[in-house]
């Protein structure tokens, strides 16, 4: 799996920002858009994913799916607020344990 850190500026908006791979077998089909939905949700920070030019809602299952990341593709996880790293870093290692799904 590839990261990278770094805060990225939007204009007039800072984030923090990570990219990592989608690495599980079938992508961020329905179960893991769920997983990741539901686990972006225990955060109070605003959480997006980025795909190639699409941004989304991180806590919205039928806004990643929207996505359509497959195996492999990179995605940018991007948060804002007061427990923004955390929600980061925590992301990262769902992606990195391929949302549980083995």
């Amino acid at each position: 799996m590839t990261e990278e850190n770094g805060t990225m500026n939007s204009e007039s908006e800072d984030f923090l920002s990570r990219q990592v791979i989608v690495a599980n077998e079938h992508g961020l089909h329905a179960r893991p858009a769920g997983k990741v939905a539901q686990h972006a949700q225990t955060f109070e920070a605003a959480i997006s994913l980025v795909h190639e030019d699409q941004e989304v809602d991180a806590k919205s299952i039928l806004d990643i799916l929207t996505l359509a990341a497959g195996p492999g593709n990179m995605v940018e996880i991007r948060a804002t607020g007061d427990d923004a790293e955390e929600a980061v870093e925590s992301m990262v290692q769902l992606f990195a344990n391929k949302f549980e799904e083995g």
